[in-house]
């Protein structure tokens, strides 16, 4: 089990983290999640030893690491953000070499490549030069290193940043395999891949934690709020940020441009009330044109931005 207690960590004046709580439990892959700058790379540098904490600390299989990084060490596999390659180095080379940083040689390191590459899919990329490769391969090649020496817990951040599509499908259904028998901590602030991974998500904003659950949980506290959304031409921006002033209960969730030149406006209310009359009379009192006004699901998407944005959206 992995603890973290009061994790707080200063960049000079800046704080990253502010005294932060968690625990993750054997076997779980857990989604680390916010926006950029929200602290995610900094707990997980702390995690694998790379930073020490300005105040805390966690606490893995009851050891400290602050006391035990060697130990520590030994047990984790940290895909950072920058995937540590070198360009030059043939993939096989490459592994090779984090064979031996791991004191790995001989037929042990033969076994265990045999398994890497079957984990990863590199039977096809084993003897290329890392910088031939595509992202894709060079994210599994970055997987393969972390999972090299067998760690009992991974730690990977942003795994799938940059990929296309089809790279991130086929990255995401990798770190499922490997959850079936490892503790996984991932970060990302792509909502989508947290969602389709990770059996658990905690969300951070501006070194706190704001949320912590299952999806499902997340979603269930949001439940009491209804999302109107309105299609409006020839709004202006002041307009539609005093639409608050309807009623106090409003919320304008989000502000985007559409492709005609107008807006699309989401507003949030509690479910208790029906605000679509008032919220129509104010556009047309404004001489708006609604082009259409629809209830609209609640996503993981909304508790996000709930949680995470600060004071009414501007556009």
């Amino acid at each position: 089990m992995i603890r973290i207690e009061h994790l707080t960590k200063d960049y000079g004046s800046v704080r990253a983290l502010n005294d932060i709580n968690f625990e993750v439990k054997d076997g779980e892959i857990l989604g680390f999640l916010g926006p950029n700058g929200a602290g995610k790379s900094t707990t997980l540098k702390i995690l694998t030893t790379y930073l020490a904490p300005t105040r805390g600390n966690v606490w893995i299989d009851d050891q400290n690491v602050l006391e035990h990084g060697d130990r520590i060490r030994e047990q984790i596999g940290y895909l950072p953000e920058m995937n540590p390659l070198y360009g030059e180095m043939i993939a096989y080379d490459y592994l090779q070499f984090v064979g031996q940083v791991r004191k790995i040689t001989g037929n042990a390191f033969k076994a265990r490549l045999a398994k890497v590459i079957d984990l990863c899919g590199l039977g096809g990329v084993i003897h290329k030069s890392i910088s031939e490769l595509s992202k894709g391969y060079r994210q599994r090649v970055g997987l393969a290193q972390a999972i090299f020496h067998d760690p009992k817990i991974l730690i990977l951040d942003e795994p799938s940043s940059g990929l296309d599509p089809n790279q991130i499908v086929e990255i995401r259904e990798l770190i499922k395999s490997l959850g079936k028998k490892k503790t996984v901590i991932m970060s990302s602030h792509i909502l989508q891949e947290i969602q389709a991974t990770a059996s658990r998500m905690i969300i951070i904003n501006k070194g706190q934690i704001v949320a912590n659950g299952t999806t499902e949980e997340l979603m269930s506290s949001f439940r009491g709020k209804t999302v109107v959304v309105l299609e409006l031409l020839h709004a202006t921006e002041q307009g539609i940020l005093e639409m608050k002033n309807i009623h106090q209960e409003i919320r304008i969730a989000k502000v985007e441009a559409s492709p005609d030149g107008g807006f699309n406006v989401h507003v949030e209310y509690p479910n208790h009330m029906d605000l679509r009359q008032a919220l129509f009379e104010y556009a047309i009192g404004n001489q708006w044109t609604v082009l259409e006004m629809s209830r609209h699901k609640v996503s993981l998407e909304d508790v996000f931005r709930n949680l995470t944005v600060e004071g009414e959206v501007t556009v």
